[in-house]
């Protein structure tokens, strides 16, 4: 009896010893881990990142300006001029999707890029340049809306919620 005892105290032993390891094991692969991607991570220079989309931004927002002007020097009415600015603006950004080169931009400029119109002009025609090859109809015609449609969705839903609280206003008076 005494035998089997020590017998169950080594294998209790052994087993504590097991657990030990094991958690040692896992503490240093965890730590391993958190090298590694603290090492894999990049880091980012915030003020930088936010003069890059200053400067991209405010390209875009110039060369509109300059297409709006050049309007107004056509004399132009001032809803044509702004017709015309957000025309050209969409189709240059259309474009530079179609050429690879919008991509890049917005790489680089972050939210520059994305915020004026151009921005919303590459997310429908992103998504259609992408999915071309499975077809007019469930490739083009499926996911040209992917990025823009909620866009769309809730800036016609916000209109229709403030067109509704300005009517009751009209009605209170």
């Amino acid at each position: 009896m005494i035998p089997d005892t020590n017998k169950r105290q080594r294998n209790q032993a052994e087993k504590k010893g097991d657990r030990l390891m094991d958690k040692i094991q896992r503490l240093k692969q965890e730590k391993q881990y958190e090298e590694y991607v603290k090492q894999k991570t990049p880091q980012h220079n915030v003020w930088l990142n936010m003069l890059k989309a200053f400067l991209l931004g405010g390209t875009i927002c110039f060369i509109g300006q300059v297409i709006n002007h050049y309007c107004e020097l056509k004399k132009l009415s001032a809803d044509d001029c702004s017709s015309w600015t957000s025309l050209l603006l969409v189709l240059l950004s259309v474009l530079l999707t179609g050429t690879g080169i919008y991509p890049r931009l917005a790489k680089w400029g972050g939210a520059g890029a994305l915020v004026p119109i151009t921005g919303f002009a590459n997310s429908v025609a992103a998504p259609a340049i992408e999915y071309k090859k499975e077809g007019q109809v469930f490739g083009i015609g499926c996911k040209i809306f992917t990025i823009a449609g909620p866009v769309i969705l809730y800036g016609i839903f916000t209109s229709w919620c403030l067109g509704i609280l300005y009517w009751l206003g009209t009605l209170i008076g």
